[in-house]
């Protein structure tokens, strides 16, 4: 909770707000929510998710559609990796399509996450996901297998079948023993037809919102991150 006041904190008072996904950004946009519905901020929220467009329309936060929108003020989002470079691994929500047109359209990155997340090299705990066009699914699953990575299609409870992304696609997570460069796999990934998106986000973060225990006296660190312009 002191992360997410701490990440609302940081956010300009108006303009056009990438509104990200995951618990954390939940406490997060509610408190966003609160200061709009206070007068303290005047702002449009941009979601990633269906989870961040039903939690803004349930706080009062105006909205547009990242279709409409060609640039983002500031987005705040969390991530499943850090590393210390500020390369990310996201999409254990299925939303990474949409939160990283949303990432590469902002100014700023802002990521929320705690001390877990902080690793020297990605890859070694986290797959990455990819968003695959359902034509495309075989070819794209031995082309992972061509760059050293284990794909898995998600499967999740409460439906039989694969976890479908929010964009319509299958969602493959593709596990590495590490990531040593994380640009290269990144321009691998995007080089593969059928692949939509995958969730290796390479220097687009800005900062990072760390959560260090202990849990009821949490302490926040922010990590800057130099950003390619």
């Amino acid at each position: 909770m002191a992360a997410a006041l701490a990440v609302v904190d940081l956010l300009p008072t108006s303009g056009v707000i990438g509104l990200g996904s995951g618990t954390t950004l939940a406490y997060a946009i509610e408190e966003v929510g609160k200061r709009v519905r206070a007068g303290r901020m005047s702002i449009v929220g941009v979601p990633t998710s269906y989870q961040a467009r039903l939690l803004a329309y349930q706080y009062g936060i105006p909205i547009r559609d990242s279709m409409d929108v060609d640039h983002v003020d500031v987005t705040m989002d969390g991530a499943d990796e850090v590393d210390p470079r500020g390369n990310l691994i996201k999409g254990g929500g299925g939303a990474h399509a949409t939160e990283k047109l949303v990432a590469a359209a902002s100014k700023r990155l802002i990521i929320i996450v705690d001390e877990s997340k902080i690793v020297q090299e990605l890859g070694h705990r986290f797959a990455v996901p990819a968003d695959v066009f359902p034509a495309g699914l075989a070819y794209a699953m031995r082309r992972f297998r061509d760059l050293g990575g284990a794909p898995e299609v998600r499967s999740g409870k409460g439906k039989i079948g694969p976890v479908i992304s929010d964009l319509g696609n299958i969602v493959v997570d593709i596990r590495f023993d590490g990531i040593p460069d994380p640009a290269r796999l990144d321009a691998q990934l995007n080089a593969i037809p059928g692949v939509v998106a995958h969730g290796l986000f390479v220097g687009l973060a800005s900062q990072a919102v760390v959560s260090r225990p202990p849990a009821d006296k949490p302490s926040v660190q922010v990590l800057e991150f130099q950003r390619p312009t």
